[in-house]
């Protein structure tokens, strides 16, 4: 009750007044009417549902919040300040429906160039990527360019770099499109991980059983109108019947029950029916997965056991206060530095060798230089003067040389090298003749 209150008492993140977009043709006539007379409010710290079929607006009211369409008429405001004005834009991360990736980057780059846009600095880049990375499975594939990503790995990528800025408002536009279970699974866990830490979260999908699940208030629009709103509680009880679960009830403890329900409505009301509660498809499907981990199965998808990335779970949990991005910003730049060597104090540090030392020290190496080891063989200048030697005349030059048994000079044969070097001697003036 009492956030309840405090919702109320705070500015809306998003507040629309009679918001219109008519969308129009080359000769300036009214084609389609998008969005028609939208009045709505998202307010801090809620995630919030923007449900209805494909065309009923969703896609268009997204655009104009953040300030890529203009509406026709309406007023619209985010965060106290027009849709266009670039201080919101560092506070908002967004995940369209398609993700428009730069296709010969890879994860990591792609990161490290959406992490320079919002000037974080090198530390705080480099600590966020590691950490989302490993939050959607792609740390394996982190080298791999995005052109080669599944849809669903694209997706996982997406969602990395709408929180690389940790937004204070994010907006998730079919967020879950082309991802498996597991993913589903870990993205549901996140927007909620979000909402407890009192974020801002505005989620748009076709999936409604994903939007039901994670989602405080919904508005449901059809033809670019709100057709309904609420909570999830208010819009999808039903009071016209009751259910009762209980252990499990042989026959005739059932009919006694029914009995009872007869005599005491005067025979106008019955059980309808008495079923076993069956256990979702999706708790199925990952407990299947799960199993399949504890006994080490290998698999060539991405990874989806990444734990959220600690600067996005900062603060959460009952009671705790949300930290705001800006504040989680200047705690990790004026976090104290690693101590580099020049920092390092001198009782850490080798003793200086004395001056005996260093003179002992250079005549070794120099008494090392002077005596060759046994496995080592100081060469001569034979085999260089018997290369000459056999070097062909200048006034023959077809008489070929007899080259010498090649040298034992560490495996390499002098007497050819010396020929080599007298074929390629293009200096001689006597040979140019």
């Amino acid at each position: 009750m009492a956030t309840a209150t405090t919702q109320t008492n705070q500015k809306p993140v998003v507040a629309c007044q009679r918001l219109t977009k008519v969308f129009k043709d080359f000769w300036m006539r009214p084609r389609v009417r998008a969005v028609e007379d939208l009045t709505l409010e998202i307010r801090p710290h809620e995630i919030f549902g923007l449900l209805g079929p494909n065309g009923s607006g969703k896609s268009t009211t997204i655009k104009m919040i953040l300030g890529l369409l203009n509406p026709s008429k309406g007023r619209l405001v985010v965060f106290g300040k027009p849709p266009s004005d670039v201080d919101i834009k560092k506070r908002i991360g967004y995940l369209p429906e398609e993700s428009y990736l730069y296709p010969f980057l890879n994860a990591r780059e792609t990161l490290e160039y959406y992490g320079k846009l919002f000037e974080l600095d090198v530390k705080t880049r480099n600590k966020r990527i590691d950490e989302l990375l490993d939050m959607v499975g792609l740390t394996a594939a982190q080298h791999r360019p995005v052109r080669e990503y599944s849809k669903g790995m694209q997706r996982r990528i997406g969602l990395a770099q709408a929180l690389i800025n940790d937004p204070d408002f994010l907006i998730l536009d079919e967020p879950t499109t082309g991802l498996d279970p597991i993913g589903t699974r870990q993205v549901k866990d996140l927007i909620i991980e979000l909402g407890r830490r009192g974020k801002t979260v505005l989620l748009s999908s076709h999936l409604l059983s994903d939007v039901e699940d994670v989602v405080d208030r919904m508005v449901i629009l059809y033809g670019g109108k709100i057709r309904d709103e609420g909570t999830t509680d208010s819009l999808l009880t039903k009071h016209s019947k009751t259910t009762i679960e209980a252990d499990v009830l042989d026959d005739e403890t059932i009919s006694e029950i029914d009995e009872l329900i007869r005599r005491r409505t005067g025979g106008e009301k019955s059980l309808l029916s008495v079923t076993h509660p069956r256990q979702k498809l999706e708790e199925k499907f990952l407990e299947i997965v799960e199993r399949a981990k504890t006994e080490r199965v290998e698999t060539s998808g991405a990874a989806g056991d990444g734990a959220t990335a600690s600067f996005l779970a900062a603060g959460a949990g009952a009671g705790a206060e949300p930290v705001g991005g800006d504040e989680l910003i200047d705690k990790l730049v004026t976090s104290e530095p690693e101590q580099t060597p020049e920092e390092t104090s001198a009782a850490d540090l080798p003793a200086e060798p004395t001056q005996e030392e260093q003179t002992r020290s250079v005549l070794e190496e120099l008494t090392a230089e002077e005596e060759p080891t046994a496995t080592e063989q100081t060469p001569t200048q034979e085999p260089v003067s018997s290369a000459e030697e056999q070097a062909p005349s200048q006034g023959d030059a077809s008489v070929p040389s007899k080259p010498e048994a090649p040298a034992d000079d560490g495996g390499v044969d002098l007497g050819v090298i010396g020929s080599l070097l007298d074929d390629n001697d293009d200096d001689d003036p006597e040979r140019q003749a």
